[in-house]
């Protein structure tokens, strides 16, 4: 009888093994019928629910669980989900390069996975490059967010601010990214205060009819946020840079960048509010209360409505973007000496930065002493506020956005760089379940904001996290978290559930995925053994 016993069991153990086989046999199959066109890039089919949303026939925890589990026998590479190369918007043989090279030397096959899939992929799917304007020495790029057919000035240069690097090894590329600051001086000379455009000055943003406030032509969104003004700045700078301080484009184009530095300075100067409240005003659906924004002693600071996150304030003065702004109008101040501008701009941006500069790093800070800007926290010592009216009001948080508090370091390194005593106090603040807008589940950990609301971290914010940290721990943590953050697409999103993957917002969305190549580079220049 036990013979038998044996032998039945020797039967079913057969039968389950055959199924196993049976199901690996029929998905390589299918894999391989997908794959059949060897020239073409794309190695799947795919499902387009939506014109934003590309999700993988061939589910990717499929993919994971038979690479896992048949490891001796088998191995299934990532899905393709790349653009294929005849529909991308722009192509560089430097980009692709470096893709490769990361690609060929890194062993951790998602995060290489990852990269290839996301560095690229502002340039894939959002820039709109006038070729023919180029040829005529008068690029102009056009770059989406993604998912909205609309260019934030912010946006737009956190997009494009991995690749400059590279523009040395790519005169197209560089021509591209010309291009995206002269259509960024365009809209700055259109409305200083608007933070998102269209390239189409008669199309009709949704909100027109919606918002209270001087709607021009051509506007997708005007909301007042400082930091889109210090990312255009921070991106002047940063080409100068990266061209090895060529000054030829800004003589080329001098007329032009004078125009919007004089506006960007003059509306700096409005927004002190030192004797009135200046031209702007908004209010959607009767908020603000009052369309002149919040009331704020004026002390110097700059007076703000929105969030880079595009919400309402709860203080008018944002203090990482008043940081920002004094780390980027002193960027400004080597620009302007560098092309003899002084005798325009000097003045101006010295007033600025001294007036920012008395508060920011008033002397009691040293002295590790509550000020306006800062809060003796019983628990973490003196920490930074998130915003405040100058009247002693503050608002203690972070949120994902950037700039942010935890994002000080890496927009103004020589300001406030990572060891700072305030800095790391404020960091563990804002890591901590003390910051309301920080979120801690099954999954991830992490940074999130009003604007998508509870449980729901952004990519963005841990990306900066390991951007922000010289712990190795740290960044494998950061690391990990994302790997389980694209929700099976093989892209950054805009937020994600805590306890659920594939709950998300924005499938596509540049600005997360440009920020995760960087990352992913700079720790292959730095910290290559991380990404092993």
């Amino acid at each position: 009888m036990s013979q038998i016993s044996q032998l039945c069991r020797r039967k079913r153990y057969s039968c389950l093994i055959g199924i196993f086989v049976g199901i690996i046999s029929i998905i390589t199959c299918i894999r391989l019928f997908f794959q059949r066109d060897s020239s073409s890039s794309s190695s799947i089919d795919y499902h387009l629910h939506n014109k934003h949303t590309i999700i993988p026939i061939i589910p990717l925890a499929i993919i994971r669980n038979i690479t896992q589990t048949t490891m001796t026998t088998t191995t299934i590479d990532f899905p393709q989900v790349r653009r294929p190369v005849n529909k991308r918007q722009f192509t560089s043989p430097a980009v692709e390069s470096l893709i490769e090279e990361i690609q060929k030397n890194i062993k951790n096959k998602e995060l290489a996975w990852l990269f290839e899939n996301c560095f690229p992929n502002t340039l894939d799917t959002t820039v709109d490059f006038d070729e023919k304007a180029a040829s005529e020495k008068k690029p102009d790029t056009y770059v989406i967010t993604g998912d909205i057919d609309a260019m934030w000035l912010r946006d737009s240069s956190a997009q494009i601010s991995p690749y400059l690097p590279l523009m040395r090894q790519d005169k197209k590329l560089r021509q591209l990214i010309e291009g995206v600051l002269l259509r960024q001086c365009i809209f700055i000379q259109r409305d200083p205060y608007a933070n998102a455009h269209y390239k189409d000055t008669n199309r009709i943003s949704e909100w027109k009819h919606m918002d209270k406030t001087d709607m021009r032509s051509g506007v997708h969104e005007r909301k007042w946020e400082l930091d889109s003004l210090c990312y255009v700045l921070r991106l002047m700078h940063s080409y100068w840079k990266e061209v090895n301080y060529d000054l030829t484009f800004f003589r080329e184009n001098e007329q032009n960048f004078k125009k919007t530095i004089r506006i960007i300075l003059q509306t700096m100067k409005e927004q002190q509010r030192f004797n009135e409240s200046g031209p702007y005003t908004y209010q959607r659906q009767g908020h603000p209360s009052n369309p002149s924004g919040q009331e704020a002693k004026p002390i110097g600071l700059i007076h703000t409505f929105f969030r880079p996150s595009d919400d309402l304030q709860t203080f008018p003065y944002l203090i990482p973007s008043q940081f920002f702004a004094h780390y980027t109008l002193k960027l400004l101040l080597e620009l302007i000496k560098k092309l003899e501008w002084t005798n325009d701009f000097n003045d101006d941006i010295l007033k600025l930065i001294s007036n920012l500069h008395d508060i920011l790093f008033d002397d009691k800070i040293a002295n590790n002493e509550e000020t306006l800007i800062t809060f003796k926290h019983s628990k973490y010592d003196l920490i930074y506020s998130y915003e405040i009216d100058g009247f002693g009001n503050r608002n203690l948080m972070d949120d994902s956005n950037i700039p942010s508090l935890l994002s000080l370091p890496y927009l103004c390194p020589d300001d406030i760089p990572i060891k700072h005593s305030i800095y790391q106090n404020t960091r563990k603040f804002i890591l901590s379940s003390d910051n309301p807008w920080f979120f801690k589940g099954n999954l991830l950990e992490g940074i999130g904001g009003p604007h998508c609301g509870k449980s729901m971290v952004w990519p963005l914010a841990i990306i900066m996290r390991g951007l922000t940290t010289t712990d190795d721990d740290e960044i494998r943590f950061c690391l990990d978290m994302l790997q389980k953050s694209h929700g099976n697409t093989g892209f950054m999103h805009e937020s994600i559930n805590v306890n659920s993957p594939m709950h998300y917002t924005r499938s596509w969305f540049a600005w997360a995925n440009s920020l995760f190549g960087e990352f992913i580079w700079k720790l292959y220049r730095e910290k290559p053994y991380l990404l092993n």
